[in-house]
């Protein structure tokens, strides 16, 4: 195995200081030294906003951030946070987000949102301090390989070793964080490059050597998407978190108009074209709507945009839309293929290449007339009519979960940025939301990071004031597991002014573990409760009304429906500091729909005892010639063309 550029660097022979430092003699531009530049080119870059934490391998950075820097900084109160609320602000924003952390466990500690934003997607630059290079190598105090520990979860990282180098490498940082497929971008900045002397100039030229990504698509694969949506009376699209980063929920809800074609979403798309347009039917897979589910398991036409076939969606792979043609946009072209062979590869941006296809979708249409899909629709329809999203009432006394999320949502403003934590109120929260503009909904998907949810909501508030003036107020819906995991930056919530609401689904358990413990572990709940009241006599541990009222939030809690909605109509009343709102719900609740994992996604159960997509009730209203449908259009994309 290859080293580690941190690894290969401290096995070579080290200069002393002295002769590193004058190591090149660079005179034009003005003269400061590596701290102060890296200052200078976050604000030369645009960035308004960063967050961090200081600690000894980054003081001479903190150093130079001062009360006449151009952007704000956001003390955290753990490393991790800092990532995640840099996420936050970057989703609500669409900027790229920035974090400044030290070496050592600062910087091991934000390799989690550094996974997380990888994952889902999202552009982002965490500045880590290094110790001196003299001392790489030497297991110097609160010294760690962060490259070559991020190597597998960030889209590049960079160990700057030179004052001089930094601002180019803060250019090139900040370009590959956002363009192609955005993603977190690490630069590991040695004390040694901190503290050297060197000449500032601005812009920088940037050496990306073989970094290109693709943004228009060739138009021969566009002309044999056209001719499958041409022949496909079942058509899908599957919209998933890359439509959401290139801004495409215009050109996603032109292609359902134009095609008659239904709209179905991961879980970060939600929002992408909203709940109320009829042709969107709701997130699929192992927790999504059954009209979802199964319009893309009975599809003959199945189009990808910016989706990757995650297992959460497919379920058992081989038996993922077993019927289905599929084209597969999508500017990173390492996901082409890799989870389901296409039909059609589209290597491009979203938008560009939705604004591209639609065109020659519509000459199709003028030469062949518009494919009729109205049995599709009807079999679509019964679906939504039959099977919509439900949830079983409490027996215990407590609140549904799922009805406070319900009224949380018909109470909120509509510009509402909603955050999630992770577990079953994330399941919940995308579920029972009336998501109505695209950007509205942050969550951790691809990694499931539980104690996301508050510093991802702070990060989206600071957003909402910087670029929104406040008037997007966010709303957090978090359980009381993934909470915990994060609380300690309600201190920043109220002292950085992020008046973000709290809904804390409380019922005192790792509800999505219980949940599958209850159905397949035969009600073994092994580590999955929180707090007995009944054993302690106390409200919780913690209490969390008297834990945000420390940090200097307000905190309200609800036993009852009443309770409830009071307690809501004073949250989206109060916006000059923190709100959290204590639910207290059914521990025994669970999500339903469900696919279990691995599983077909035939087998979906809508309630318990209840699977709408067997035989019986799934494939009598599928057209009969739907097999000569198909295999017209697979001759008709693989003739040599003129």
């Amino acid at each position: 195995m290859s080293p580690t550029p941190l690894q290969a660097f401290s096995g070579v022979a080290k200069a002393n200081a002295n002769q590193h430092t004058h190591k090149r003699t660079i005179v034009d531009g003005e003269k400061m030294t590596g701290a102060q530049a890296l200052v200078r080119s976050l604000e030369d870059l645009g960035v308004k906003v960063v967050f961090g934490i200081p600690g000894g391998a980054i003081l001479p950075v903190y150093d130079a951030i001062d009360e006449h820097t151009k952007f704000r900084f956001v003390l955290m109160r753990h490393e991790q946070a800092a990532g995640h609320a840099a996420e936050g602000y970057a989703v609500a924003t669409g900027e790229v987000g920035v974090c400044i952390v030290t070496s050592g466990p600062g910087a091991t500690n934000v390799i989690t949102a550094i996974a997380d934003a990888n994952m889902d997607s999202i552009p982002m630059i965490v500045v880590t301090g290094q110790v001196g290079v003299n001392a790489i190598g030497t297991d110097a105090f609160q010294e760690a390989d962060i490259v070559g520990a991020t190597y597998p979860v960030a889209k590049h990282s960079y160990l700057v070793t030179d004052a001089q180098d930094i601002p180019r490498v803060l250019s090139e940082a900040h370009y590959i964080a956002r363009s192609g497929r955005p993603g977190p971008v690490v630069v590991d900045l040695t004390k040694t490059a901190q503290n050297g002397t060197m000449y500032y100039s601005w812009p920088q030229r940037m050496i990306l050597p073989g970094y290109n990504p693709t943004t228009e698509a060739h138009g021969r694969v566009l002309d044999d998407a056209a001719r499958l949506f041409q022949h496909a009376f079942r058509p899908v699209l599957y919209v998933g978190g890359g439509a959401v980063r290139s801004d495409a929920g215009a050109e996603v809800k032109a292609l359902s108009d134009l095609t008659g074609a239904p709209i179905v979403t991961t879980l970060p798309a939600r929002g992408i074209v909203p709940d109320d347009d009829p042709a969107v039917l709701g997130m699929l897979g192992m927790h999504g709507t059954i009209a979802a589910t199964g319009a893309v398991q009975r599809s003959d036409l199945l189009v990808a945009i910016g989706a990757r076939f995650d297992d959460r969606v497919t379920g058992k792979l081989e038996a993922f839309a077993p019927g289905a043609r599929v084209i597969h946009i999508d500017i990173d072209p390492a996901e082409i293929g890799k989870n389901r062979t296409p039909d059609v590869p589209i290597v491009g941006d979203v938008k560009t290449v939705l604004s591209a296809l639609m065109p020659r979708i519509e000459r199709q249409h003028a030469i062949h007339g518009k494919p009729n899909l109205t049995t599709w629709w009807g079999l679509i329809n019964s679906w939504v009519e039959k099977y919509p999203l439900t949830y079983q009432e409490p027996t215990d006394g407590t609140l549904a979960p799922q009805w406070v999320v319900e009224e949380l949502s018909h109470a909120a403003n509509p510009e509402t940025i909603w955050v999630s934590g992770v577990g079953q109120h994330q399941m919940w929260a995308t579920q029972f939301i009336n998501f109505s503009h695209p950007h509205q909904w942050i969550s951790s998907g691809g990694l499931g990071t539980m104690g996301f949810g508050l510093p991802a909501a702070i990060g989206a508030s600071i957003g909402s004031q910087r670029y929104f003036d406040g008037k997007k107020p966010v709303w957090l819906i978090d359980g009381d597991g993934s909470f915990q995991m994060t609380s300690e930056e309600l201190a920043a919530a109220f002292l950085e002014g992020a008046p973000v609401k709290i809904a804390l689904l409380n019922n005192s358990v790792y509800g999505m573990v219980r949940q599958w413990q209850t159905l397949f572990y035969n009600n073994h709940y092994s580590a999955t409760i929180l707090h007995e009241e009944e054993k302690t006599g106390l409200e919780g541990v913690p209490d969390f009304v008297k834990l945000a009222d420390a940090y200097g939030c307000v905190a309200l809690r609800a036993r009852t429906k009443d309770e409830a909605v009071e307690a809501i109509r004073r949250a989206n009343e109060i916006n000059d500091r923190p709100v959290l709102v204590d639910f207290r719900v059914w521990k025994d609740a669970m999500v339903w729909p469900m696919v279990a994992a691995g599983d077909s996604n035939d087998n979906v159960t809508y309630l318990p005892g209840i699977k709408p997509l067997h035989q019986a009730d799934g494939l009598a209203a599928m057209p009969v010639d739907s097999d000569a449908q198909a295999d017209e259009a697979t001759a008709i994309i693989t003739e040599e063309q003129d």
